[in-house]
């Protein structure tokens, strides 16, 4: 299963709002090549980490890709440039945000070729772990093996991931 992250907060000049941004970004994709199998419901959360920026609308989506994940990556680098992404400061605020979550079981490190798979940080977002248990609860994490339901019990504290209105 190859699991894709989507966000933003802010709103893009060419596509609009961030869900009308993010629903453009998915048909970019199949513009691609890249089918696009399921996909969560969009749901607000805030800045991680915690700061003055608006708050992030979010999901997930199962994708299909003859892409190997370099290429992928490369790709969804791409459409974030189209929609005016560009990278200066870690964890700004952004128009569009793709983040490519899980290519498989494929595990590689920073030193390896390619993308960090799984994404280093999915175990710990819950924007990332309640879209993904909404439409994969049974995923399994290549590292830890854990579901993607158990990942999202697992989170300590107060939610801050909420269904978008």
């Amino acid at each position: 299963m190859i699991l894709l992250g989507l966000g933003a907060n802010l709103p893009s000049a060419a596509y609009g709002p961030p869900p009308a941004s993010l629903e453009s970004a998915l048909a970019l994709l199949r513009d691609k090549g890249v089918k696009v199998l399921a996909r969560s419901s969009w749901y607000r959360s805030a800045p991680v980490p915690a700061s003055d920026q608006p708050w992030f609308v979010n999901g997930v989506a199962v994708i299909e890709t003859a892409l190997d994940p370099q290429a992928l990556l490369t790709t969804l680098h791409g459409i974030e440039a189209k929609f005016g992404r560009t990278r200066r400061v870690k964890n700004e605020a952004r128009v569009l945000d793709l983040d490519l979550l899980a290519y498989n079981a494929v595990v590689s490190g920073p030193d390896g070729e390619g993308p960090v798979l799984p994404h280093p940080r999915l175990q710990d977002r819950e924007f990332v772990l309640r879209p993904l248990a909404e439409i994969a609860p049974d995923w399994r994490h290549p590292v830890s093996g854990l579901t993607a339901t158990a990942l999202l019990a697992a989170l300590p504290g107060e939610s801050m991931v909420y269904p978008y209105e």
